[in-house]
C-alpha cells in the first residue's frame, strides 16, 4: 500500500531530527570524555611533576595540567616547583645540578622519583629548617646521585629511602645548627664508592650535637680506599639509635688501603648494631688500615656501639674493633671485669654503698673475690652484697664475715641462693663495717661476669 506524499516527507523529517539528535549527544559524549582524559592525564595527588623535554625541564601543575616552569636549567625548575609545591614527583631521566636544592622549612614534604639520575656536580640537595620545629616528616626517594651531596639539617623525623649515591664525596650528611636532627630513617639506599657514606657531622652554633633515634636499615657500601661507610665527627651524638641489616663491604678490587666500615669520634652511646655485617675482601694481600669499627677518641663519656647480636666479621682486617684508647666496648654475651674500694663504716654499721653493674645492661652471670687486709688482731670485719633486679626488688643479701687477712671467693651456692624464681640481675650492692671504732682494714671487690 502507498503512503500519501505529504505523510510521507512527515516519516523523513522525523528521520533527520532524530539523527540530529543522536549527533549531538555523540559530541557532547565526546568532548567529556576528552576533558576527563585530560583531567586524568594531568590531575594527581604531586603539586608538580617534573620531566625532561628535550634539553628543557619541565614543570607540570598537578592540578591544572599547565606547565609552570620550564627551563634548560634543571636546578632552577626543581627548586621552582619545590617552593611552590610540598609534593613534587621526578620522573625518569637525567638532571643535572648547576646549584644547591633547598627544601627549606617544609613539614610533610615528598620529592619521590622512580629512578631518576641527577648528575649533582658536587651540588647538594638540602633539608634545612631554621630550626627543627620548621622542617618535619620530610620524604626523599628514589633518586640516583651521582657526585653529590644529600644534607639533612635542624629538621626531625625525615625519611629517605631507596636512593643510591655513586662516586660523591659525602654521599649524606646530617646537620646541626641551630637545634638538633633526630628521629631520621635511613633505609633501602646502596652507597657506591663515596669517600664519605653517612656524617653526623659536629655540631655548630648553638645546636646540641644530638643525632638520637636515627634509624639505618637495609643499606649496603662499597668502600674504596681512604673511605669510610659511616662517621660520627667529634662532639656528634649518634646515640640511642639503630643500625640493622647492614651490609659493608671492604677491600674489592684489589684495594687495600685505609677503610673503616664505622669510624668513632664523637659518641654511640646506646646505639645498637644488629645483623650488620663487615666483609673484607683483602685476602692475602695484608690489609693496610682496614677497619670494621675504629673507636678513635678518648673522650671520657664518649662510649662505643652496642654489639646487639647477629654481627659478622668477614675476611681479612687489619683489626675487627681498633680500640687504641681502650674504651669498654659492649654486646650481648660480652664479659666484663670490676674492681671496687668498698668503705668501712665503724661501729657495726655499714658504711657508704657501692653499685656494681654494667649499665646499659644487665648481667647474665656474676662472680666475686672479696678481699680484706689490715685487719688487727681483735677486729671483725664484714662485707655484705645484695643483688638488685630488673624490677628493683633486692635479695635477702649474703654476709661474710672476716678476723684475718682473706681472699674468698663467693661460691656457686651462696650466689644461687640470693635468685628469686625468676628474674634479671641488674646489680649488686656491697658495703662492710667494722666492729671497732676506728681502722686500717682495707676492702676491695673484683668482679667478673658477662652480660645479656
Amino acid at each position: 500500500m502507498c503512503l500519501p506524499q505529504d505523510e510521507q516527507h512527515m516519516k523523513l523529517s522525523l528521520s533527520n531530527r532524530a539523527l540530529t539528535i543522536v549527533l549531538f549527544v555523540v559530541l557532547v559524549l565526546s568532548v567529556l570524555n576528552t576533558a576527563l582524559l585530560f583531567l586524568a592525564q594531568n590531575n594527581s595527588t604531586y603539586d608538580y611533576i617534573i620531566f625532561r623535554d628535550g634539553d628543557t625541564a619541565k614543570a607540570r601543575n598537578g592540578t591544572t595540567g599547565t606547565i609552570d616552569y620550564a627551563s634548560t636549567d634543571d636546578s632552577y625548575v626543581i627548586n621552582a616547583a619545590i617552593a611552590q609545591g610540598s609534593n613534587i614527583y621526578i620522573k625518569q631521566s637525567t638532571y643535572t645540578l648547576n646549584s644547591d636544592i633547598v627544601i627549606q622549612n617544609k613539614k610533610n614534604a615528598q620529592i619521590i622519583s622512580d629512578g631518576a639520575i641527577i648528575n649533582a656536580a658536587g651540588k647538594k640537595i638540602i633539608i634545612r629548617g631554621d630550626n627543627y620545629t620548621l622542617s618535619q616528616y620530610n620524604l626523599l626517594s628514589g633518586l640516583d646521585i651521582i657526585n653529590g651531596t644529600v644534607r639533612i639539617e635542624d629538621s626531625f623525623k625525615t625519611t629517605m629511602t631507596d636512593m643510591t649515591f655513586e662516586n660523591s664525596q659525602t654521599a649524606l650528611e646530617l646537620a646541626s645548627n641551630a637545634t638538633w636532627s633526630e628521629g631520621t630513617k635511613i633505609e633501602n639506599s646502596h652507597f657506591v664508592d663515596c669517600v664519605e657514606g653517612i656524617v653526623f657531622r659536629s655540631p655548630t652554633g648553638n645546636a646540641t650535637g644530638s643525632y638520637a633515634n636515627t634509624e639505618i636499615s637495609r643499606c649496603y657500601f662499597n668502600l674504596v680506599d681512604n673511605s669510610a661507610g659511616i662517621i660520627v665527627e667529634p662532639l656528634a651524638q649518634f646515640s640511642d639509635s639503630l643500625m640493622q641489616n647492614v651490609r659493608i663491604w671492604q677491600g674489592e678490587n684489589g684495594e687495600r688501603d685505609n677503610q673503616t666500615g664505622i669510624l668513632m669520634r664523637g659518641t654511640m652511646k646506646q646505639t645498637m648494631l644488629s645483623s650488620v655485617v663487615f666483609e673484607s675482601f683483602v685476602g692475602e694481600n695484608k690489609p693496610v688500615q682496614v677497619y670494621a669499627i675504629n673507636i678513635d677518641t678518648n673522650e671520657i663519656n664518649y662510649s662505643a656501639p652496642i654489639l646487639a647480636g647477629g654481627n659478622s666479621f668477614l675476611g681479612t682486617f687489619t683489626a675487627r674493633v681498633y680500640n687504641q684508647y681502650n674504651k669498654w666496648i659492649y654486646g650481648l654475651g660480652g664479659l666484663f671485669k670490676d674492681n671496687k674500694s668498698i668503705a668501712v663504716g665503724l661501729n657495726n654499721s655499714y658504711g657508704t654503698e657501692n653499685i656494681t653493674s654494667n649499665y646499659p645492661f644487665t648481667i647474665a652471670d656474676f662472680k666475686a673475690e672479696i678481699h680484706v687486709w689490715g685487719i688487727a688482731s681483735d677486729e671483725s670485719i664484714t662485707v655484705k652484697l645484695v643483688f638488685e633486679f630488673i624490677d628493683h626488688s633486692q635479695s635477702t643479701g649474703i654476709e661474710k664475715t672476716f678476723t684475718s687477712h682473706s681472699d674468698v671467693w663467693l661460691n656457686e651456692t651462696e650466689v644461687i641462693s640470693q635468685y628469686p624464681s625468676q628474674n634479671v640481675l641488674w646489680a649488686v650492692l656491697v658495703t662492710a663495717k667494722t666492729d671497732a671504732t676506728a681502722t686500717n682494714a682495707v676492702v676491695t671487690l673484683d668482679v667478673y661476669g658477662a652480660t645479656t
